[in-house]
């Protein structure tokens, strides 16, 4: 079945980014001056599918980085309560070896059975 999906799914997206990358070789210009002052330096030239290509991956990175920021509070408390259930679980076993301690010598001090005899007939 994932094999199927991967054929189905991936398959016709390659052959769509192949068919984007060869239909949009031609080079552009980008820049990163807002204010347009013509600075070769915040100038470059570059085929459009590799600036699309390349916007595409910082948006993955960028929204991979908001993701792990705003999950900041969740992965906070599960340390947290991983470290409470640590405590409770080393105190549970020192109850327990305390219970059996106790037992043992309650076990220790405790009067033998008595045996009664049955009425001779």
């Amino acid at each position: 079945m994932r094999n199927f999906l991967r054929v189905v799914v991936l398959v016709p997206l390659a052959l769509l980014i192949v068919a984007f990358a060869v239909a949009n070789r031609q080079t552009v210009s980008f820049t990163l001056d807002p204010f347009g002052i013509a600075s070769t330096a915040l100038n470059f030239q570059a085929p459009l599918f590799a600036l699309a290509f390349a916007l595409a991956i910082l948006g993955v990175i960028v929204g991979g980085i908001a993701t792990w920021l705003k999950q900041s509070h969740w992965r906070r408390a599960a340390r947290s309560l991983d470290s409470e259930l640590r405590k409770l679980r080393r105190e549970n076993e020192q109850l327990r070896k305390h219970a059996e301690t106790a037992e043992a010598a309650a076990r220790a001090h405790a009067e033998p059975p008595k045996l009664i005899r049955p009425p001779a007939a």
